[in-house]
């Protein structure tokens, strides 16, 4: 299969850019597009034949649900059985953008996109391209993030062609996306609204809409053994994981950097190839292996932003062994830790 590249302006896009995409979605194929939040890989979600060649394509487990991504809030009360109203009031608040919320599935989604469930997982993402995207094709799309199964996600379509090129039909060119971390996952159909995967729109916001929220314990968890139903992406298998092997540390910034240099020493003095995860805050501090910033805590987004691409690159540089800085205290710590975690196998140290 030959996968077409095609560059998009964001300063000028115009509904004929995504005629042949919306063509291929009908016809039963497999269009990669950019979010606000990651790189997606979009088929008609109401198309099973065409839901099971993402998980073909990405070598993803057919138990592992997809998102369902929707242009309009109509659309929700066709894919759904029931709408609490606090979903009318988080998506008036949220929607678009990148809040996934978790619903009882209507008859018209197939299983095949829900791991067996009876739930299903929508959103409404906030980028243009993605919306005009969906329009266009006329259907409903699922789209996990257009990566192998279990490595970094994607945030730019040079990710794609790396991960999937010869796999899709499609990739849309739209540039880095802004956010760079998946969507925040929120169950809807318990007594208490509960965040079954962190993300950009964190628990205090949500809490000003629905006034009481929990965590799934898979989301709090850091013991890799913990069994859970996957009752949406990332809650089950290994994620975001770099071919390297990474270790998180955590502590005070000195104790951490400490460590950090101590062990990067010694695997240097091993001839293994050592990549260090560090902030703009801390970058010069390192004496050891090849360093990079993920950005500054100061700008948050810096860091969601370019979590995944840091892994990526250090890939590409192929380095042995990985040691990263926590961000556990940060505004948007949890989503950050939450895909450090599980790209480490929860490999964590204390110091």
């Amino acid at each position: 299969m030959r996968t077409v590249v095609q560059q998009l302006d964001r300063k000028n896009l115009k509904e004929e850019d995504f005629f042949v995409a919306g063509e291929l979605i009908r016809k039963g194929k497999l269009v990669a597009f950019p979010t606000e939040t990651v790189y997606g890989l979009g088929a008609d979600a109401c198309n099973p034949q065409a839901s099971k060649q993402i998980y073909l394509a990405k070598g993803r487990p057919c138990d592992n649900p997809l998102i369902v991504h929707i242009a309009d809030i109509f659309s929700l009360e066709k894919l759904t059985k029931e709408i609490p109203e606090v979903a009318y009031r988080l998506a008036e608040h949220f929607w678009p953008g990148p809040l996934t919320m978790i619903l009882k599935k209507s008859d018209i989604v197939p299983y095949e996109i829900t791991g067996g469930l009876e739930t299903v997982g929508i959103r409404m993402p906030s980028d243009p391209i993605a919306s005009m995207f969906i329009k266009a094709s006329k259907r409903y799309i699922a789209a996990p993030s257009a990566n192998s199964s279990g490595r970094p996600s994607t945030t730019r379509a040079e990710h794609v062609i790396e991960d999937l090129d010869g796999k899709i039909d499609m990739i849309l060119d739209g540039g880095a996306s802004t956010i760079g971390l998946e969507s925040t996952i929120l169950d809807l159909t318990g007594e208490i609204p509960t965040i079954l995967r962190p993300g950009f729109i964190t628990a205090k916001q949500l809490k000003q809409v629905t006034k009481i929220i929990q965590y799934d314990k898979a989301v709090l968890n850091r013991n890799k053994k913990l069994t859970v139903v996957a009752k949406a992406p990332g809650m089950k298998y290994k994620h975001y994981a770099p071919k390297a092997d990474l270790t998180i540390y955590e502590g005070s910034s000195k104790a951490v950097i400490d460590a950090i240099n101590r062990e990067a020493k010694q695997q240097e003095l091993q001839k293994r190839k050592v990549g260090i995860l560090a902030t703009d805050e801390t970058i010069s501090e390192y004496l050891y292996g090849i360093v990079k910033s993920v950005g500054t805590r100061e700008n948050e987004i810096t860091i969601t932003s370019s979590l995944f691409e840091r892994l990526r690159e250090f890939d590409t540089i192929g380095v042995e062994v990985i040691y990263a800085e926590s961000f556990d205290g940060m505004k948007h710590g949890q989503a950050v830790m939450n895909r450090l975690l599980k790209a480490a196998g929860y490999q964590i140290i204390k110091v």
